[in-house]
């Protein structure tokens, strides 16, 4: 018995090919290939729990959305506060160390994730001694 996978595999990958051949810049590229990473889409499968923080508003949907699999530009090209420009794929707030949501992001994590340890009785911490409030991906950290 044949599965219509297998079927439909030479179909996508020709398509696929096609596709990833008129990719000329290297963001696209790179987004395309996230797209198309096994597992990629797997967040569309989590419930809207509001309490346990998995809940998006239609914005944060946005610009994942247009991020992620489509590589669309979610903002309007502008200066900074700081004077660096953004472009339209706004992408800085992922870089800049000044960004407001960089913080708050990461403290929303830690909410979750100690939100599923204290229930289960697991000890956490909320940051270990040393840490400073530096982000795990901060260079100078």
């Amino acid at each position: 018995m044949h599965k219509q996978s297998l079927w439909d595999r030479p179909s996508i990958q020709r398509d696929q090919t096609t596709v990833e051949s008129g990719l000329v810049t290297c963001e696209h590229q790179a987004n395309f290939q996230a797209a198309a990473a096994p597992h990629s889409g797997e967040w569309l499968y989590a419930l809207p729990i509001t309490s346990c923080g998995l809940r998006l508003d239609n914005e944060s949907v946005r610009v994942a959305v247009g991020l992620r699999p489509l590589g669309c530009n979610v903002c309007f090209p502008h200066a900074y506060v700081y004077g660096t420009q953004v472009d339209a794929c706004g992408t800085h707030a992922f870089v800049c160390k000044r960004a407001p949501g960089r913080i708050a992001s990461h403290q929303a994590l830690n909410d979750v994730v100690e939100r599923a340890f204290v229930p289960a009785g697991v000890p956490s911490l909320r940051s270990p001694s040393g840490w400073q409030g530096k982000m795990a991906s901060d260079p100078t950290a």
